[in-house]
């Protein structure tokens, strides 16, 4: 097996473990904490590097697994990821637009979950130890007064 083979294979691995994670990370309270800063450096990748790089959306593993796959003789690759792995996967020709749409939907409401089910953790944990710390007891009125 060559090189590019198992690069390809890979990225094909990595790449989607990392999609599925953004997506679906957020429901383990384990997990939150990475899948918001995973979900908050795909963003920024998406704008900071795409603005940089001229194209909105911009992926660097998207780039690295495309040339693996250039050096393996693939041709018209789209310029998404996800369509590339749709298509992959059920051997249709899903519409770009469609995937684009389905792509930035399935960003911004993982996004909102982990957000929300972080603060909502992070405000728990805060009231939590206020609770139990000693100085936020009440105190109960002296009997001898």
């Amino acid at each position: 097996m060559t090189m590019y083979k198992l690069l390809d294979i890979f990225f094909l691995l990595f790449h989607s473990s990392l999609i599925i994670f953004n997506l679906f990370a957020w429901i383990w309270i384990k997990t939150r904490k990475a899948n918001l800063i995973t979900l908050l450096l795909t963003a920024g990748s998406w704008v900071l590097l795409g603005l940089m790089v001229g194209t909105m959306g911009y992926c660097p593993l998207t780039e690295w697994h495309f040339n693996v796959l250039e050096k393996l003789g693939a041709e018209n690759l789209p310029v998404s990821y996800i369509k590339y792995l749709a298509d992959r996967l059920t051997g249709l020709d899903f519409k770009q637009d469609l995937i684009d749409k389905i792509t930035l939907w399935g960003l911004i409401l993982a996004m909102l979950a982990s957000v929300i089910l972080n603060t909502r953790d992070y405000l728990k944990r805060k009231n939590l130890s206020r609770s139990t710390h000693p100085s936020s007891t009440p105190h109960s009125p002296d009997p001898m007064l």
